[in-house]
């Protein structure tokens, strides 16, 4: 059964991050920089919530704030379940799909050792498939 550690071994554990005090016009212009949706947001070096591009659509436009006074953590997602080595990819699954999310940090002794995405969790998915079938070809043709 694939395991949290197996994805994060497979695509690593860089992440993008930014202060909660950054502003979201600073935080949007990194993610355009990196041409990625989202940001680890950190608070005392610890973390915080994320922010994504549906925040900033939601939180920011929708509500005619401004992007250059706004901090990231007033529109931040910060109430995420979290995950660690040990789980695994179906847990992930299920925490996505009940919370309605699509990332979920992975806390290993209290730090931030990584952030898995809905798109990790369907890639370790196939990838798993394709080795079982892959198995039970070489078992039929044995």
């Amino acid at each position: 059964m694939r395991k949290v550690s197996d994805i994060l071994a497979r695509k690593g554990n860089m992440v993008s991050s930014v202060s909660s005090d950054t502003t979201v016009i600073e935080a949007l212009r990194l993610m355009a920089e990196k041409n990625i949706g989202s940001l680890v947001v950190v608070e005392n070096n610890r973390f915080a919530g994320i922010l994504t591009e549906r925040d900033y659509s939601r939180k920011v436009i929708l509500k005619g704030r401004h992007s250059s006074d706004t901090p990231v953590s007033e529109i931040m997602t910060a109430d995420f379940p979290t995950v660690d080595f040990s789980d695994t990819v179906e847990k992930c699954m299920q925490l996505m799909s009940v919370n309605h999310i699509r990332y979920l940090p992975v806390i290993v002794e209290d730090e931030l050792a990584g952030i898995i995405s809905m798109n990790d969790v369907v890639t370790e998915t196939i990838i798993n498939q394709a080795e079982t079938i892959s198995q039970l070809q070489n078992y039929i043709q044995s």
